[in-house]
């Protein structure tokens, strides 16, 4: 099945569905990425360095397992599609207290809280999007959702681009505020989840005691995550920062390559997203984290600002490829019972062992006399191939129905396919 005959085969109830998920990823990914652009402004204003506001990109990471715990177990009992209103009413007025911050300690506080929130955004909008759309049109449906993460770096960059001279960085934060109107969209057009509402007929085990079923399972999800998350957030966070610092662009260069890396990472989500509809989940996963590998050196090493984009490009074409299979890989090995908290915890206790990989790279980068490049390069190559071993050598049910109870956990490089139409 095409890209487009999977889209055409969405009702629009389902189309809603995804939007509002997309949407709901894309501008929580802009609240966070606001952060990375402006790092040396906040850190010039209160009179500190750029690693001690770093610390807030790490406790913001370090604590999205807690929301996406609280936020997975209310979209599990109460539902999908008013847990996601409630995450997104409290991500973007947090978002909005960030720019009135009055020190650094203001600051880090408010950027934990909003970590909690941002936690509780992607589990909850994943399952319910999954949920919904047909078992044929995941593939691409993943893809897409996924590429809302990009999508919000790019209109991060965007905004950066033009309206950072003239409103600064606390009006960054302002805008950032901007999504809690997607609620109202949510609230008149999104439909509750159907494998949720057949699940609610079903007598509902305890969260503790599916995941004592699954643990070979959940431990394995989590260190692929981890692995996943220094794949994105170490070709991410700093990069904005090692164009500024150590290749000396100002702020419209370097948001223009973050405009053009972001909409690599958009294409390769698509990209990746539908092909692991007919190759399969971990070879999708496999072959985009072994392509990034070559694709690396260009992305820091290239000589000028248009060769320098034009690697950014392709990496982030590879790095989001392989994230473009996430959302729909993760909720097809997710025990029925715990969709809503499973896929969303395990991605966001990753993120929590990642979360120290900002701090680790502008420490190396200090220590290796500014130079971003190799700190960058360093940690890009490292998790490349532990991502390909990782997902080559890891589980798979895909297609697998939903809405009905798992009879028993799945097994290591087991393929669950079911024929699509």
């Amino acid at each position: 099945m095409t890209p487009m005959q999977s889209l055409r085969i969405l009702t629009p109830s389902q189309r809603n569905t995804v939007i509002a998920s997309f949407l709901g990823w894309t501008l929580d990914a802009f609240d966070f990425f606001i952060l990375v652009f402006v790092i040396k402004d906040i850190a010039k204003e209160f009179n500190t360095s750029i690693p001690a506001v770093s610390i807030a990109i790490f406790l913001t990471l370090a604590m999205r397992p807690i929301g996406a715990l609280l936020f997975g177990l209310a979209s599990d009992r109460y539902g999908r599609r008013l847990t996601l209103m409630v995450d997104v009413l409290l991500y973007s007025l947090l978002e909005l207290l960030s720019g009135f911050s009055t020190g650094l300690t203001m600051f880090i506080v408010l950027r934990l809280l909003y970590g909690v929130a941002m936690g509780g955004e992607w589990g909850v909008g994943a399952s319910l999007t999954m949920e919904t759309v047909p078992p044929q049109a995941r593939g691409l449906v993943s893809g897409l959702l996924q590429a809302g993460y990009p999508a919000g770096y790019l209109l991060a960059s965007i905004v950066f681009f033009l309206l950072y001279p003239i409103i600064g960085w606390r009006g960054m934060f302002f805008v950032g505020a901007l999504p809690a109107l997607l609620v109202l969209y949510i609230r008149r057009n999104v439909e509750e989840s159907p494998a949720f509402l057949k699940r609610q007929q079903q007598v509902q085990k305890p969260f503790m005691t599916v995941l004592k079923n699954n643990v070979p399972l959940f431990i394995w999800t989590v260190i692929l995550m981890t692995a996943f998350n220094f794949f994105s957030h170490g070709t991410q966070d700093i990069y904005p920062t090692f164009l500024e610092a150590q290749r000396g662009y100002d702020s419209h260069t370097t948001g223009a390559i973050a405009i053009v890396y972001n909409i690599g990472a958009i294409c390769g989500g698509l990209f990746f997203g539908s092909l692991s509809q007919r190759i399969g989940r971990r070879k999708a996963i496999v072959i985009a984290a072994l392509l990034a590998i070559p694709a690396a050196w260009f992305w820091v090493y290239a000589p000028g600002p248009v060769l320098l984009a034009a690697g950014a490009f392709v990496l982030q074409f590879f790095v989001q490829g392989a994230w473009g299979v996430i959302p729909v890989h993760l909720n097809e090995l997710s025990p029925d019972e715990v969709r809503g908290t499973f896929p969303g915890f395990a991605y966001q206790l990753g993120n929590l062992l990642a979360s120290g990989n900002a701090t680790l790279q502008t420490t190396l980068a200090a220590h290796w006399n500014g130079d971003y490049a190799l700190a960058l390069f360093s940690v890009a190559i490292a998790v490349a191939a532990a991502v390909a071993l990782l997902a080559g050598f890891g589980y798979e049910k895909r297609n697998v129905e939903f809405g009905i109870p798992d009879s028993q956990p799945p097994h290591p490089v087991t393929t669950v396919i079911q024929k699509s139409a």
